[in-house]
């Protein structure tokens, strides 16, 4: 079952993802990167913010950036909490601001 994306969610998508990837990543990240995630099988969108926006965080912007911080997660969705620098502030993430413009 895949969990939609929150509203925020979809805002940071607009700002780091050209008009024309944005869709793309959206399916990405509610197909493959939802409650399926290890320990992650009750969350919803808003549970799943924090893991979410630290993989847009490490995309940058790029859907191929976006589909190796996918696979991370995959693994261990930890390590790309750490890469990201949300692991030691649980709210780190709702601080992040993307500093990417998308056009």
């Amino acid at each position: 079952m895949s969990v939609g994306l929150s509203r925020d969610t979809q805002r940071k998508i607009a700002s780091l993802f050209a008009a024309s990837s944005r869709a793309q990543a959206s399916e990405l990240l509610t197909v493959q990167y939802g409650n399926n995630l290890p320990f992650c099988h009750n969350d919803d969108e808003y549970q799943l913010e924090r893991i979410r926006f630290a993989a847009l965080k490490l995309s940058a912007g790029n859907i191929d950036k976006l589909k190796d911080a996918i696979k991370l997660a995959q693994t261990d969705w930890r390590d790309l909490l750490v890469a990201a620098g949300f692991a030691e502030d649980t709210t780190a993430h709702k601080r992040w601001i993307p500093q990417n413009s998308a056009g």
